[in-house]
């Protein structure tokens, strides 16, 4: 069998974001609730906050690497 269909397969109607939602959703790391609550809150200041405190723990700049990520899928901010 075809990989990607295999991949189509499992996804069945549910799209990327909703896929990787219940990935997370099965997680019981509490780090992961939480972000996961932040997300359905729309609470994107906190989800920022979290992304530019792990940046910094792994000694890299969030904003850098956010222009980086916009620059690869021709985003704009």
């Amino acid at each position: 069998m075809n990989p990607l269909n295999m991949i189509k397969g499992m996804m069945g109607n549910m799209n990327p974001k909703n896929i990787v939602m219940n990935m997370l959703k099965n997680n019981t790391n509490p780090i992961f609730a939480n972000l996961i609550e932040m997300a359905n809150k729309g609470d994107t200041k906190g989800l920022e906050q979290f992304a530019r405190n792990y940046m910094k723990e792994q000694g890299r700049n969030y904003d850098e690497e956010f222009n980086k990520f916009v620059n690869n899928f021709g985003l704009k901010k």
